[in-house]
């Protein structure tokens, strides 16, 4: 029987996600893991450890024989590079929970964990508590995972609760989650969709073998939804959620996206409140599974983290499997989806890119619902700006081989012969 290893652990960062690390940590004796060091920015700063514990120089930490494990949890992308990519050169397990570094320097990281043959742990960068790195690595083989749908950012989704429930607009909304700590100072990172796109960049990676940088996949956050939209939704009996999906479709490619979505009552991701993020994986036998935990904060982020040291004990590593012993999916465009559009004027909104309008309404804010080639996404800008707020309908993939089909019946509906 393998015995578990002693870890020795060089921590980078004391923030809100290190300190919690630290003191579950102390909680937890049996791990036989404890931290060795820990490196910081800022010398004169008060922190709840002893001042032996903290230096200023990071080589202390990648040079020490001793330490056998980095934690990097800083918020810089490229320092938490160069401490990531030193300390696997230097036979050191690592365990990040740097998610903009990860989506921007995947290939390398895979590349040096096969090179310097160390495992580099992440599940805490993806949804914080919810383990769902380690089951889509296990558990769900290439072929039999139709599809993943999550909301990956616990800000966007407080604020959306907050506007959908009490009525508050985004403004409002925001400011009670950055006055609540579930909000950066700097909201842009959540707001807009950069942090859920950086997340559901690996996360591809681990459900189909996908390795694509950021900005080759379509995206938007939630900075222009309106509490109009809000009322639709309730309208619709709907709700309004930033969904991270991909879907394996019918001629076997992916396609993959993070936009905001209407979702209906009975879907699992209806239930996912205020910080919260929820995972909902379909398979071929498994049917769905639904995955729900806290996706921010100290202990809940501490917690993944933790996992993670936990299993380095056993040598575990993530063996990427879809990528390496099957031929990854390739991500397509060529698909369509149901749109909901709301605006304030027609002249932003171009309806000849429409293959069909199945509803428009006139009012003080405009709205209307029509499918779009998704390429049209993937070229234009215009449903990002002068307020255009796009949100996508539930099951709004359509494929090519039922876009024919749907078109003619809508356009009977309409009363309009093609």
């Amino acid at each position: 029987m393998e015995t578990q290893r002693q870890l020795n652990i060089g921590l980078f960062g004391f923030g809100v996600v290190g300190e919690g690390l630290y003191r579950v940590l102390e909680q937890t004796p049996s791990l036989q893991a404890n931290i060795v060091k820990v490196c910081i920015k800022d010398p004169t700063k008060k922190r709840n450890a002893p001042a032996e514990l903290f230096t200023t120089d990071r080589n202390i930490l990648l040079n020490d024989p001793e330490i056998n494990v980095i934690v990097e949890v800083i918020n810089e992308s490229e320092p938490a590079f160069e401490i990531v990519s030193t300390a696997l050169k230097n036979g050191k397990a690592v365990v990040s929970a740097s998610k903009k570094m990860i989506a921007e320097h995947l290939p390398e990281i895979l590349e040096m964990q096969q090179k310097y043959n160390q495992p580099f742990l992440c599940e805490s960068a993806a949804c914080a508590s919810i383990p769902v790195i380690r089951n889509l690595e296990e558990y769900y083989d290439n072929d039999l995972l139709h599809s993943i749908r999550a909301i990956v950012n616990g800000s966007t989704n407080f604020i959306l609760t907050k506007m959908f429930e009490d009525k508050l607009d985004f403004k409002q909304a925001l400011m009670l989650a950055q006055q609540l700590g579930f909000a950066e100072a700097d909201p842009v990172l959540d707001v807009e969709g950069w942090d859920a796109l950086n997340k559901w960049t690996f996360l591809l990676t681990h459900a189909y073998g996908i390795v694509e940088k950021p900005e080759n996949i379509v995206f938007n956050g939630i900075q222009n939804i309106k509490l109009s939209d809000a009322v639709v939704a309730k309208e619709k009996n709907h709700e309004i959620k930033l969904v991270a999906q991909a879907k394996k479709l019918q001629n076997g490619k992916v396609a993959a996206f993070v936009l905001p979505q209407f979702v209906t009552h009975d879907d699992p991701l209806a239930f996912v409140k205020n910080e919260f993020n929820g995972v909902v994986i379909e398979s071929g036998f498994a049917d769905k599974q639904f995955f729900y935990g806290k996706g921010a904060g100290s202990f809940p982020t501490a917690s993944a983290v933790l996992s993670d040291i936990s299993a380095l004990r056993y040598q575990y590593r993530y063996e990427y499997k879809k990528l390496y012993y099957h031929q990854p999916p390739q991500l397509t465009n060529e698909f369509y989806v149901r749109t909901y559009i709301s605006f304030d004027d027609w002249k932003h909104v171009p309806r000849d890119k429409f293959e069909w309008i199945e509803e428009w309404h006139a009012g003080e804010r405009k709205y209307l619902v029509g499918v779009l080639h998704f390429k049209h996404l993937q070229a234009d800008a215009w449903w990002k700006e002068n307020n255009v707020s796009l949100i996508l309908a539930p099951d709004a993939i359509i494929e090519d081989v039922e876009i024919r089909k749907l078109k003619k019946k809508s356009l009977e509906l309409a009363g309009i012969v093609d």
